[in-house]
């Protein structure tokens, strides 16, 4: 075991937060801002990357923190770590309705791939790094699956998604197409593609958006029912209008209506 051996609690429904149990020594990283609550005792820092150990100095923490640039995440995180004499506790809470999912990395062939603002807290020596996909097609095309985060290591870690979670495991060769906002998190046997959404009609008037994400087994795969992209845009689309300002729903017709004069 190269990561710290964390033991955790879940508390809640729709609005979830996870509480960690820290043993004397044991460290937590953690996205910065997501700290609920923690105990006397524990001590914060902030640290360029993860923490993880593997970055070779200096070189290699400013390549780290350059990494997580590129997803559009803070250049920091954070450790807890407990300097007390007995077990300590601190808690992170989810961003916005939905469900933390815990992973033990151990059990997923150690590493997993997730959307770039899934991650949530992992134990010491996880490794959060940046995943390219290999097609072009996904890279300039996948939208929130352009550049996703992958998480290393032997240890637990934490993401957290919107709305209900969908786990799925897919035999070998099964194919599971997804909206690319509902796709949380795959692990490494999965094999992940953009394809476009077929039919002019469909793309245009559909209001899902133009393309989609192809999994092909085998692995395990996480979907979530609410991505906070759909969630924000409903929030905009019901907001009182005013002459002026635009108010479509978000597909291509919504901006044909608008431009032909639509209110």
């Amino acid at each position: 075991m190269n990561n710290h051996e964390i033991d955790y609690v879940l508390h809640g429904d729709d609005m979830q937060f996870v509480e960690v149990e820290l043993d004397p020594s044991e460290t937590v990283i953690a996205e910065a801002g997501s700290l609920m609550m923690m105990e006397d005792g524990i001590e914060m820092e902030t640290i360029f990357g993860d923490g993880s150990g593997g970055g070779g100095g200096l070189f290699g923490k400013l390549k780290g923190a350059g990494k997580r640039l590129l997803t559009g995440e803070s250049l920091f995180m954070t450790t807890f770590t407990n300097t007390g004499a007995g077990k300590k506790h601190v808690s992170f809470a989810s961003p916005y309705p939905g469900k933390i999912i815990p992973v033990d990395l151990s059990q997923e062939g150690g590493k997993i791939i997730c959307q770039k603002d899934a991650f949530l807290a992992a134990a010491k020596g996880v490794s959060v790094g940046i995943e390219f996909q290999r097609r072009l097609g996904a890279g300039f095309f996948g939208g929130e699956g352009f550049i996703m985060q992958k998480l290393e290591g032997d240890g637990m870690a934490f993401i957290h998604a919107g709305g209900t979670i969908h786990e799925k495991t897919l035999a070998p060769g099964e194919v599971l197409r997804v909206d690319t906002g509902c796709l949380v998190a795959m692990t490494r046997g999965v094999d992940y593609n953009i394809e476009t959404v077929k039919g002019v009609k469909t793309a245009l008037f559909g209001g899902e958006g133009l393309f989609f994400a192809t999994l092909r087994g085998p692995g395990k795969v996480w979907v979530q029912s609410l991505p906070f992209s759909r969630l924000a845009s409903r929030v905009f689309a019901a907001a009182p209008y005013t002459p002026g300002e635009s108010k479509g729903e978000g597909s291509v017709a919504g901006g044909l209506f608008d431009l032909l004069g639509g209110k």
